[in-house]
């Protein structure tokens, strides 16, 4: 109790281990003169002085306050004592054991009897936010899936290295165009770099590759011939030309090796003239599967001269192929980093340098709507198998030698054009 709620409360009486005896009242009210029953003698009980003024006490216990009685003790037990605590005793145990008895008597028996368990409910699996990319394979938003693949011609001058965004592409087409020179064509569609080019003219032959994936084309002129097929095949034209403010032109490299592209941009331009989406057939995917005896590490396409043949070496940890041009690297500008795409596949494709067109130039020629061999390197390996274009529209696939459909591991997929086998060696 606080001090400030009962400033007059007594305080308790301290207890002796000896005997304490019997006071008087007479002795009980002259205690606090009475050295020898004094709070300084501990062998006497403190008891409350009587004070008629102290609030606690009530009246008419002044005078006629009957003596305090002596304490028992409780230990020895008296004989009396002994006999009543053994009778309780006896009694409870009687009762207790009885009652026991009783409880297990009619406790029923039920160790021995097997209780079926109610077979529990299946956990809902979770929706998944995730799906197979068409283009790569890969996992990806649904709203990434449904978007347009947007294909982005990209120049391979030695002006033009290093090129931005080619490793953000799900898919690479590699061909000849002019004087032994290499162009490429990047579908993006999981990834939508800021920054892709330098943007480049159109070809009859990529045209068709594109058309294959439905997307949208974006280019910066073409050959006449090219210019012309975009026309009669009714593509989906995003040329510079035509639409000039999707695209920008830096400072730090000369024209025409300058012009840049940006996929965002580019896709919302489709959203205006409503291509909202590409309908294609994807190519059958599988899980990685490193060899544990690969057979193709190192890979050589050499499809014109020194300046612009490809060499692939095969990294086991990530079951993926870095790419090197010209002896070097081969890196993004955006990131800095070496391509090394998933897959690489030589298509043996038949090239003409072609006649001279009416604009002066000669402009190469590919048979690309029909079939051939396809040298598909992945996990380490080699399968010789065929690729099959039956048109412009058409998917371009690829099958085994027992002519089952090709499965590829998913993420980036590089293809170049070659004239003859003779273009390729590995070891």
């Amino acid at each position: 109790m606080h001090d400030d709620i009962r400033p007059n409360m007594p305080e308790p009486p301290k207890e002796s281990n000896e005997n304490t005896p019997f006071l008087t009242p007479d002795e009980a009210a002259t205690k606090d003169s009475n050295p020898e029953i004094s709070e300084s003698n501990p062998n006497r009980e403190n008891t409350v002085p009587v004070n008629s003024s102290n609030p606690m006490l009530g009246k008419g216990i002044l005078d006629n306050s009957p003596p305090k009685s002596k304490k028992h003790k409780l230990w020895p037990p008296t004989k009396k004592q002994l006999i009543i605590g053994g009778s309780i005793l006896a009694v409870i145990l009687i009762v207790g054991g009885g009652l026991t008895y009783m409880a297990l008597r009619h406790k029923p028996i039920t160790a021995n009897i097997p209780v079926a368990k109610a077979p529990a409910k299946p956990k809902p699996k979770p929706a998944s936010n995730t799906v197979a990319s068409t283009l790569t394979g890969l996992q990806v938003p649904p709203a990434d899936n449904n978007r347009p693949i947007t294909a982005v011609m990209i120049e391979n001058t030695t002006y033009a290295r290093p090129q931005a965004g080619l490793s953000q592409a799900g898919v690479v087409f590699e061909a000849l165009t002019e004087g032994g020179i290499t162009r490429f064509m990047a579908l993006f569609q999981d990834q939508l770099p800021t920054f892709v080019g330098p943007v480049r003219s159109a070809r009859p032959y990529f045209i068709d590759w594109s058309m294959g994936f439905d997307a949208p084309y974006a280019h910066a002129g073409g050959s006449p011939q090219a210019l012309s097929y975009i026309q009669s095949q009714k593509v989906k034209n995003l040329d510079y030309m035509y639409y000039p403010n999707y695209y920008t032109r830096i400072s730090s490299r000369p024209a025409p090796h300058n012009l840049y592209t940006n996929i965002v941009n580019l896709v919302s331009l489709e959203a205006k003239l409503g291509w909202t989406s590409s309908t294609f057939t994807g190519w059958p995917r599988k899980a990685d599967s490193p060899s544990k005896s690969p057979n193709a590490t190192n890979i050589n396409f050499n499809p014109s001269y020194s300046t612009y043949n490809v060499s692939y070496s095969y990294n086991a940890q990530t079951d993926s192929y870095e790419r090197d041009e010209a002896g070097a690297a081969q890196t993004d500008a955006n990131t800095g980093q070496q391509l090394n795409p998933k897959v690489v596949i030589g298509l043996i494709v038949p090239w003409s340098q072609g006649s001279l067109d009416s604009s002066g130039a000669y402009y190469s020629t590919y048979q690309d709507i029909g079939s051939g061999k396809a040298y598909v390197f992945q996990d380490g390996t080699l399968t010789v198998g065929q690729w099959s274009k039956s048109s412009p529209t058409a998917a371009l696939t690829f099958t085994n030698s027992a002519g089952q459909p090709l499965k590829l591991n998913a993420g980036q997929t590089w293809i170049t054009a070659l004239a003859d086998t003779s273009e390729i060696s590995y070891n």
